[in-house]
């Protein structure tokens, strides 16, 4: 690829009078800058990069749940381990290097003004890309906390916090040398997601440091579940919507050369839709153990939710007006019209699953992976293919190499998303039929949980066929660029004049009103951004924190045993939270088939949370006593054994491996510094009460011919296993 450099050109008035400030009776003087477009291509490159690679672990991932032996009996590429690397993979990689490429271009644009620092930009990019190399090296290898979409470490967190300011920095900095009085729309949502994203992953990543790669989270149980999806729900807010919502308006008024339909539509747009998404997380915890206060709270916001998302979507789609004869011809803007659309379709029915009668069904289905990829797939992808297509061939000076290709992606895309969505919402709708449908004689028609699962393996090969359409789609669009890139020239530094910003202002007539004083004021918009999404999250969160009566303790319920502290880390290490829940819902269905429903104070040593967000096997909750250790063993050793047709993958590896213990004692520390009440003398004789619980463990698997030493990691893994939901069955046998 050739690079062109342009130097920035400084200009001086005549009469060395500061820029800005001209003599009385003449022009301002013009300053002629460059537009940096290198940080733009790399970010640029960066995203097609790791979309393909994401994308290609995400179509990996899916086959392993029809066909196991995909995990290519590997302990390292199994579903729970890789599964959050996909994840990682298309939301930080993929999509948070699209982010910083359309913010860049965009934001030197409206600012007429060069990024702050060159330094920063690079600082910025290659953190970035070291961050995501992190997750790579560590998410296989099972260090994670299991937080979704906040599975990296400790020192990774701290790092994503580093990077983060750094980009903060350099586009305040640009901002405040800007050329533009006015801050334009898009300009808003960046500010927003800047300040929200940083108080999201603070909040959610105060952990406790047990080693270099192992912590524990600070809250626990329904705290923990509350503050992670008040997380997660938002980071698809603020990561995967706000800033697309920003870069919308950006690009699609660029592509279709046509103003934006309403100004006053998106203040409107804005300030309500940061205003209500911050309320809606509790609604990922509805029939949970979350006191029914703050479910409702999330049902409610999540409802109103609905106007300002389809406010921005209009507003998108009728800046179109005029201009529908091009969206037939070209293809960029087809991509952002099915991108809206999606958006439109999601943002309908997020709020639609938000309400308990619909919940109860599609909570912990496939049809919550529909609806979440319908958005990633349509909305994120689409977008960030339109603005692909859009800038590098502006940047590079050169028509784009074939518009063949580009139609033929348009169309694979389209398919992959049908193909993907449309089978995993009948997959969901059968799901949560066929676990709640009972017979004439009150017993559950289907009682063996594998029934269930063995009915979803059409839809699921058809959903692994969506998603490798979609794959080859993006490798045809980085064919498409990376030949065009070698064709045209990158012009490194885009040459740029525009008049100094005046230091003296007084608004005049509209310009008085309200809202046109807060868009030339950045930092009092990024206060007022910071207060607006505070709101939502301190009333749900202190009262949950503060009042004890929302999370009641059970007498009965104790801390873990060391083993069973170290049983639970191989639980986390395996990703069993990506299939395995470990909430049973106040349900017949869910009583009749698990047992008594979940109750908050189970949960106060839980640290962290393990209630899982999807069901490709059954509940574990009250696993504990229901099986012997023997069943446990052979199951890990090979599930079908125990449960023919079983699409669970075997972990030999827990059988043969060593159980790590040079940690123990300081698990048990760290877990007692953040509110679990373990005794000093219990954490001094750790290790022989683990070789204690781990040789009766031993012994029993023994008299059942099963030879195993109590030193392997399979033990410690039985020994939390049976420890699930007893504590509820000591207590009831106590009041017996």
């Amino acid at each position: 690829m050739n690079v062109t450099t342009n130097q920035p050109l400084q200009v001086i008035s005549p009469d060395r009078s500061a820029v800005g400030q001209p003599p009385p009776g003449q022009r301002p003087v013009t300053e002629r800058f460059a537009y940096d477009n290198t940080i733009v291509r790399n970010f640029a490159v960066a995203s097609i990069i790791w979309g393909i690679i994401g994308m290609l672990v995400g179509v990996l991932v899916a086959s392993q749940l029809f066909a196991p032996a995909a995990n290519l009996g590997n302990q390292y590429t199994t579903f729970g381990r890789i599964r959050p690397l996909h994840t990682n993979a298309v939301i930080f990689a993929f999509v948070g290097n699209a982010i910083f490429m359309g913010v860049y271009y965009s934001l030197q644009r409206l600012c007429k003004a060069r990024m702050f620092s060159d330094l920063l930009s690079k600082i910025h990019f290659w953190g970035w890309q070291l961050i995501i190399l992190s997750a790579v090296a560590t998410l296989p290898l099972g260090l994670t906390t299991s937080k979704e979409y906040a599975e990296l470490e400790w020192p990774i967190d701290i790092a994503i916090t580093l990077i983060w300011v750094v980009f903060g920095i350099n586009m305040f900095g640009t901002i405040v040398k800007r050329r533009e009085r006015h801050l334009y729309v898009a300009i808003w949502f960046y500010i927003a997601t800047f300040v929200t994203v940083a108080v999201l992953h603070i909040v959610n990543s105060m952990e406790m440091p047990v080693s270099f790669l192992k912590s524990y989270s600070m809250y626990a149980g329904v705290q923990d579940a509350l503050v992670q999806w008040w997380y997660g729900h938002n980071a698809v807010a603020f990561f995967l919507t706000t800033p697309y919502l920003g870069m919308m308006y950006y690009f699609l008024p660029k592509m279709a050369n046509r103003p934006v339909y309403s100004y006053r539509l998106s203040i409107l747009h804005f300030w309500a839709l940061i205003f209500l998404y911050i309320w809606a997380g509790p609604h990922h915890l509805l029939y949970s153990s979350l006191p029914d206060w703050a479910q409702s709270l999330g049902v409610v916001f999540s409802i109103m939710l609905i106007a300002p998302s389809w406010g921005g979507m209009i507003n998108g789609l009728l800046t179109l007006r005029g201009a529908w004869d091009k969206v037939r011809e070209d293809a960029i803007l087809k991509f952002m019209v099915v991108g809206l659309t999606a958006y439109g379709m999601a943002t309908f029915e997020g709020p639609l699953l938000s309400l308990k009668n619909v919940n109860g069904i599609a909570h912990f289905t496939d049809w919550i992976v529909a609806h979440v990829h319908v958005g990633a797939l349509g909305w994120n992808g689409f977008l960030t293919f339109a603005m692909l297509y859009w800038l590098i061939p502006r940047m590079y000076h050169t028509p784009l190499h074939s518009k063949k290709l580009l139609n033929v992606h348009f169309w694979l895309g389209t398919l992959g998303i049908l193909f993907y969505a449309v089978p995993m919402y009948i997959s969901g709708f059968t799901q949560g039929m066929m676990w709640k449908e009972f017979t004439p004689e009150s017993t559950l028609r289907y009682g063996n949980f594998l029934e269930t699962t063995l009915q979803l393996l059409p839809m699921h090969r058809m959903r692994a066929i969506g998603g490798s359409l979609y794959l080859v789609g993006a490798i045809l669009m980085g064919y498409n660029l990376f030949k065009t890139m070698a064709v045209g020239t990158l012009t490194a530094n885009e040459p740029a004049e525009a008049p100094a910003l005046p230091v003296a202002y007084k608004p005049e007539g509209s310009d008085t009103f309200w809202h046109r004083w807060l868009e030339r004021k950045p930092f009092p918009l990024l206060v007022a951004s910071l207060v607006v999404i505070l709101i939502g999250g301190l009333v749900e969160m202190v009262p949950t924190f503060m009042v004890k009566s929302n999370v009641p303790t059970i007498a009965a319920v104790q801390p873990y045993t060391a083993l069973e502290v170290e049983g639970r880390d191989l639980y986390i290490r395996e990703g069993c939270v990506g299939c395995h829940s470990q909430m049973i819902r106040p349900f017949r269905s869910e009583t009749e088939r698990y047992g008594e429903y979940s109750k908050a104070g189970e949960f106060v040593y839980d640290h962290p949370f393990l209630w899982g967000s999807k069901r490709t096997g059954p509940d574990l909750h009250r696993e504990g006593g229901k099986y012997p250790n023997s069943w446990h063993y052979h199951h890990m050793r090979d599930p079908a054994s125990m449960s023919p047709g079983s699409i669970m993958p075997p972990y030999p590896w827990l059988l043969e491996q060593k159980l790590d213990v040079s940690h123990t004692e300081a698990k048990l520390k760290a877990l007692k510094q953040v509110g679990v009440p373990y005794e000093d003398v219990t954490i001094r004789y750790a290790q022989d009460d683990l070789q204690k619980q781990a040789g009766d463990i031993s012994s029993q698997l023994a008299k059942d011919g099963i030879k195993v030493q109590p030193d392997r990691e399979i033990v410690a893994l039985i020994a939390y296993l049976q420890r699930l939901g007893t504590d509820i069955k000591k207590m009831e046998t106590a009041v017996k």
